[in-house]
């Protein structure tokens, strides 16, 4: 059990991961990847909406830090956010989606008839899914960790990240501490346009997954 004096010293650190809303390489059925899309005006409203959500969960007051991917489609999100908390976005392009190579901007059907899947058994993180240019698992698990560990450096209480779908796996893997090489049959799924908390407390320096991909204030906005 923990002392009274010691549940007054606790305090908790909370990370939020935004997975940005509808973008246009969504409702053309292309790869999107490093593919430079946009928010739809249906992501834009839903962007809002986030925004909104976190603006209610967050106390009056609190310190809060911004990151984002550099893609539009995530900065345009983020400074939906930025806005209501008047911060300033910070850019990191390792916090993008898993780049396709070229498949990127190619409909998706196309990266699905040259596509490998990764074995059952094996190596996984370091696996050739067939597609020129295309990232392994472990060049991106790498670059997304070592994104995460950099911004939980950051003493502030409450971080923002906005990223991609796909890339929500890497940031809570590197939440929870999994070894990159034990992050080959990871998967996190969040919707689009979700919410997904962490927490850890700064006496037991416990890491907890509060919420995964939370929608529930999207409502009409939601995009799927």
């Amino acid at each position: 059990m923990v002392g009274s004096q010691a549940r007054q010293r606790l305090r908790k650190s909370t990370l939020h991961v935004v997975t940005h809303p509808e973008a246009t390489h969504h409702v053309e059925g292309v790869v999107g990847g490093w593919h430079d899309s946009q928010l739809t005006p249906a992501g834009v409203r839903a962007a809002v909406s986030i925004a909104q959500a976190l603006r209610a969960r967050i106390p009056d007051g609190a310190e809060v830090a911004l990151f984002s991917s550099d893609l539009q489609r995530t900065l345009r999100t983020a400074d939906e956010v930025a806005e209501l908390f008047g911060v300033k976005p910070v850019l990191d392009r390792r916090l993008r989606e898993k780049s396709y190579g070229e498949a990127e901007g190619r409909p998706q059907e196309w990266l699905d008839q040259r596509f490998i899947p990764p074995p059952t058994a094996g190596e996984r993180m370091g696996h050739d899914e067939g597609v020129q240019g295309a990232e392994t698992k472990a060049a991106w698990a790498q670059r997304i960790y070592a994104a995460v560990d950099e911004i939980l450096r950051n003493p502030c209480e409450h971080q923002i990240i906005v990223t991609h779908g796909g890339s929500l796996t890497c940031v809570v893997a590197s939440w929870i501490k999994m070894p990159i090489e034990s992050a080959g049959y990871a998967s996190f799924r969040a919707p689009s346009g979700s919410i997904t908390t962490l927490r850890e407390d700064d006496f037991f320096h416990n890491r907890q997954v509060v919420s995964l991909g939370d929608t529930r204030h999207l409502g009409s906005a939601e995009s799927g």
